[in-house]
Formats: structure tokens, sequence, C-alpha cells
């Protein structure tokens, strides 16, 4: 577990009727690289280009160690979705790009392995997140980015509650490409 900022209990896994929510840590890395790996074609429409050592050991290192720092500063809270019945790692899950003081904001990003998408666990994941983001981080806002082309996204995204603000032009760079993006949002209380 990771401690959170301003004195909160160290990050907490989620658990959901189907899935487990918890903060990635080094012994991860093994399911993880062979979950990527099997997913990547999959996943590479969606995110950006991987970059050679996507995979390596020490890559997850250095991704353990700027999740440590995002929690740390109170800017991200990345966890790993965990099948609740196998505990076998199914995908990931990140609120980043918090931020505090009269923004009380974070966008979510994720991801589901090849043979784990289409169950509805990104949905109770997704539910899962947005909760611990409105009632433990106190976030008024959380928004969501995702390529018109994506379908499950904006379905799951639509499903969860969020709704479509506009279209952001050129707005990351995806696969090799600069890619629109629509912008969802769900407001606390709203």
């Amino acid at each position: 577990m990771f401690a959170l900022p301003f004195g909160r209990p160290p990050l907490p896994a989620l658990t959901g009727k189907s899935v487990v929510l918890r903060p990635p840590v080094a012994g991860n890395y093994a399911e993880w690289a062979a979950l990527r790996q099997e997913s990547r074609a999959f996943l590479a429409p969606w995110e950006p280009l991987w970059t050679s050592d996507e995979l390596e050991r020490s890559a997850w290192r250095q991704r353990l160690r700027r999740y440590r720092e995002e929690i740390a500063h109170g800017t991200g809270m990345p966890f790993l979705i965990f099948d609740r019945a196998t505990d076998r790692l199914a995908g990931g899950i990140t609120l980043g790009n918090i931020r505090h003081g009269v923004s009380q904001s974070g966008q979510i990003g994720y991801w589901m392995g090849v043979h784990h998408a289409g169950k509805g666990w990104m949905l109770e994941s997704l539910n899962l997140v947005v909760g611990f983001g409105f009632e433990t981080l106190r976030l008024h806002r959380i928004e969501a980015a995702c390529i018109p082309d994506n379908a499950r996204s904006i379905r799951v995204l639509e499903k969860a509650g969020f709704q479509r603000e506009g279209l952001l032009r050129s707005y990351l760079r995806i696969n090799g490409a600069w890619q629109d993006h629509y912008l969802y949002a769900l407001v606390a209380g709203g």
C-alpha cells in the first residue's frame, strides 16, 4: 500500500462484486508484462506507441517509481484490476492528473486485457474509482478522453454516467498519430 497525502490512510484496495482494484507492486511485473504482451494488438489502436523496452522489468520499476511519486504528491492514484474470483490480473485503471485547490478534478485512464474485455469489469472498475475520487479524494469533477472510434470505451463511459462535453482536436498522440478525442466528464452530485 502507498500512503495518501494530507494524512489520509494508505491507498486501499477497492472491492466490487467481480473485481478488486489494488495499487501496483513489484510482484505484479510478470503477470502485467504477460497480459500486456498478449493484448498488444487489441490495445495498440487506443494507446501511445510502445517504447522498445515497454515490457522490460527496468521499465516496470520506473513506472512504479512514477506511481509512488504521483501518490505521494496526490496527483495520481493507479490501480490494477484483478478478477475477484481467481485473483488474476485483468487490466488497469488510473485516476491521474489530479488537481486540488479551485479545480478539485482528475482524469480517468484505463485498459483491459484482450481476454477480459466485454465482461462488464471495466464499468465496475470505473464506478469504484469514481466513488473513490468523489468520496475519499473529495474531487468535484472527473474527466475522461476517448477516441471517437472507440465504441467500447464510449459505451462504458456513458453507462457510468459520464456526459460528452465536446471534441478535443488533435489531443493525444495515439498509435503514432495525433488523434481527436471526445471529452467526457462526471460532476459530483450531478
